[in-house]
């Protein structure tokens, strides 16, 4: 593994524990270069190789990172810790690959990312819904804000 600090190819594992959930195994790194910085790797199983259909019908590999970079975006500055972003990254993954399918519609990645947030943090919902979406009037925000009134009142 290398290391993302010096590029050094000889690095060392310090700590292995799988995470909470059990789909991972988190491994705490130190690089041998002298500088002795340490790093979080992550191993995964990996089922196979997801292919997204975007809305125009372009296919392109799902990628974990910008499923974990919009999440990310949607929970700045929400009181979430990364290990609860983590868990749901992981969740959604594990999902699409249990789906057993090769390709996978954006539409249905985005609406599983829209339930778990509304679970999770409704702000983040919001803001999410409000890209994904493309919300151009103020109604569409009191569309779905009304529906989350509606969904806790139960």
């Amino acid at each position: 593994m290398l290391c993302p600090f010096c590029r050094e190819k000889d690095t060392s594992v310090v700590d292995s524990r799988p995470t909470e959930d059990g789909t991972a195994i988190r491994r705490r790194r130190s690089c041998t270069c002298g500088g002795g910085q340490r790093f979080t790797t992550f191993e995964r199983v990996q089922f196979r190789e997801l292919t997204v259909i975007k809305k125009n019908g372009r296919k392109s590999p799902f990628d974990r990172e910008k499923l974990a970079k919009s999440l990310f975006i949607a929970l700045k500055k929400r009181p979430i810790d990364s290990e609860t972003i983590e868990k749901l990254i992981s969740k959604i993954s594990r999902e699409l690959e249990e789906m057993g399918q090769p390709e996978i519609q954006s539409s249905i990645i985005g609406k599983m990312v829209m339930e778990s947030l509304k679970d999770l943090d409704k702000i983040a919902y919001i803001r999410f819904a409000s890209v994904y979406t493309n919300f151009k009037e103020v109604e569409e925000f009191e569309e779905y804000i009304g529906k989350l009134h509606v969904k806790s009142k139960k």
